[in-house]
């Protein structure tokens, strides 16, 4: 189920949490939503599930208005905030009948929801106990099972792994990549290697603005600007083999590294990989070539690119 969202502005008083944003997410896409603290990210998702207006712009997901159709977005949607609000006093089983009645279950399909969820978030050993009774970890698992509970077609996932150790990371991770082969999935974290392992594109917004979208790949690609190789040639002296890669059409520059007299780091030039011609000319020249693999710019480092302005 898609998600079209176009020019999507909300303003907090003078300030614009959100700017004039449009994007769209299709079905079945894991999208990571990543910014600063206060870029907006939790405005947007709040504004998806219908739970605040608009001041501008239009939500449409799976072709119903979330503003002319309120009712109807929210059966389609799972929604895990980022403070996870529960009834601590009530028992996780009961916590999570009452979601299901909530969500409109039908009666004789709640129970086997419920033990689906139980199962899929790993509260098998906790779910007689009152939610209050529980870490924080197992909390926020208890919440993803109540976004879950009524098997909707997109879910909204606000920081979901916060509180979990990493076994649990681990196990959410694998869950949300799962649940993204069926359903539409927008998920925010700051922890950025999550992003990589799960997400099939990324969205970066700051100060209510989108600055970048794409795939982690992609994203790599347009901020390095050019392919840079690292390398170890054997049997062929450092003079001879920096002269060949001078020779090369695809490569800009070619340098040695410290250390080692068989290694040595390679650009291309834009808009070229040299790793082909790399790989001929040690075969021309009967030169051994024992490495060859890019390095390519952190997620880190494009993140702190776009959004330390």
């Amino acid at each position: 189920m898609d998600i079209r969202i176009d020019h999507l502005t909300k303003y907090y008083g003078s300030q614009a949490a959100v700017d004039d944003i449009s994007f769209q997410v299709s079905a079945g896409e894991v999208l990571g939503f990543l910014g600063p603290n206060g870029a907006g990210k939790s405005t947007t998702m709040k504004m998806i599930c219908g739970l605040i207006a608009p001041n501008k712009g239009t939500i449409a997901v799976g072709g119903k208005s979330v503003s002319d159709e309120p009712g109807e977005v929210r059966k389609m949607i799972g929604y895990l905030p980022e403070s996870n609000p529960l009834y601590e006093d009530m028992p996780v089983l009961d916590l999570l009948r009452f979601a299901a009645r909530v969500q409109g279950v039908p009666k004789d399909q709640q129970l086997l929801r419920i033990r689906e969820m139980v199962d899929v978030c790993g509260l098998g050993d906790e779910k007689h106990k009152k939610v209050g009774e529980l870490s924080k970890g197992y909390r926020q698992r208890v919440g993803l099972a109540q976004a879950m509970v009524h098997d909707p077609q997109v879910l909204i996932l606000d920081e979901p792994t916060t509180g979990l150790d990493p076994n649990q990371i681990v196990e959410i991770r694998s869950l949300i990549k799962e649940l993204g082969q069926a359903k539409t999935v927008i998920f925010s974290t700051h922890i950025l290697p999550e992003v990589e392992a799960i997400c099939d594109r990324i969205l970066i917004i700051n100060k209510g603005k989108i600055v970048a979208d794409g795939a982690p790949s992609l994203l790599r690609a347009q901020a390095q600007g050019e392919f840079v190789l690292q390398l170890r040639v054997e049997d062929a002296a450092r003079d001879t083999v920096l002269a060949g890669l001078g020779t090369l059409l695809e490569v800009a520059s070619a340098l040695p590294l410290g250390g080692s007299l068989e290694r040595y780091e390679v650009k291309g030039n834009q808009g070229t990989d040299p790793a082909r011609a790399i790989f001929q000319l040690c075969v021309r020249n009967g030169w051994t070539l024992t490495e060859m693999r890019p390095l390519e710019t952190r997620l880190e480092d494009i993140f702190r690119d776009l959004t330390l302005n």
